[in-house]
């Protein structure tokens, strides 16, 4: 059982049906460089703190909310996450826990809260009425954390390519990823309205 809902959770991140996860972990970490990675590690992991609470909470049954209302506030997390990205973007610092950042992370620790709860209406109509829910909900939680890693490594060795190998402009690099982010959100905050 373990393995099949580790499997599930690793694809549920992939799946391009899901796409908007995949581009809120891509608008989180891009900005950043590979050697910000400790940035990198601490915003990931406030997403992760987040989304794996409220994933518990939601599939153990303590919480119920519209999964319509969930799926729309994942895309203003997005669109959020794009518009900070494009006007405030990455000044290049590496110390990760100053006031900055701090605020940073608990930002990613709140939006995490509202895809975890997206996660946890996948998850529930996986398991039905399934009595032991500690397992799948364990393995179904680190496939997603693995599968989010894998969009983390991959965003971070693109990063790498074009602006450390290819040189080309941080900037636009940012601009191209942040305006893609942003019209994305934008037309399904228009579709997903409840």
């Amino acid at each position: 059982m373990f393995g099949v809902f580790f499997k599930l959770g690793i694809r549920h991140i992939l799946d391009f049906g899901a796409y908007d996860h995949i581009l809120f972990v891509v608008l989180l970490t891009y900005i950043y460089k590979p050697s910000q990675w400790k940035i990198i590690l601490a915003l990931v992991t406030a997403f992760t703190l987040g989304h794996t609470s409220s994933l518990a909470v939601a599939t153990l049954g303590y919480v119920s909310f519209s999964s319509a209302w969930i799926e729309w506030l994942i895309v203003v997390t997005i669109f959020i996450t794009g518009i900070e990205n494009l006007f405030i973007g990455e000044t290049g610092e590496h110390h990760a826990f100053s006031l900055k950042y701090w605020l940073k992370y608990g930002i990613a620790l709140i939006f995490g809260l509202i895809h975890g709860l997206g996660f946890a209406s996948y998850l529930q109509a996986l398991l039905g009425k399934e009595g032991d829910w500690v397992v799948p909900l364990l393995s179904f939680n680190l496939g997603v954390e693995t599968g989010q890693w894998v969009v983390v490594v991959l965003v971070m060795s693109l990063t790498y390519l074009l602006v450390d190998l290819l040189r080309i402009r941080i900037r636009a690099w940012h601009l191209i990823v942040s305006m893609t982010g942003i019209a994305v959100s934008g037309i399904l905050l228009v579709i997903r309205y409840p």
